[in-house]
């Protein structure tokens, strides 16, 4: 039921002929080729481009973080000195 026998390809031929002539079917296959180069090389490329991003996310997993810093105490703040009080005070 599925399989294509020979005189499908006749058949099928003959109906490309009639509709597009046979001017007009090199100048198709010929379109029709380009096309598929061009889908070939760009499908290729992203391919390529996927496995470069592969590759840099492998190189980066290597990083070590760096270290924790020394933190810093903060001085304790002197308290806000009421100026009244202060005057009392001397």
């Amino acid at each position: 039921m599925g399989a294509l026998k020979p005189w499908h390809i006749a058949v099928l031929v003959v109906v490309l002929i009639l509709l597009f002539g046979a001017k007009r079917l090199p100048d198709a296959a010929r379109s029709l080729g380009r096309s598929l180069r061009i889908i070939k090389a760009e499908t290729k490329s992203l391919h390529d481009d996927d496995r470069d991003l592969a590759e840099k996310a492998d190189a980066q997993s290597g990083y070590q973080p760096l270290p924790p810093q020394q933190q810093v105490t903060p001085q304790p703040q002197q308290q806000p000195v009421d100026p009244v009080q202060r005057v009392r005070e001397n």
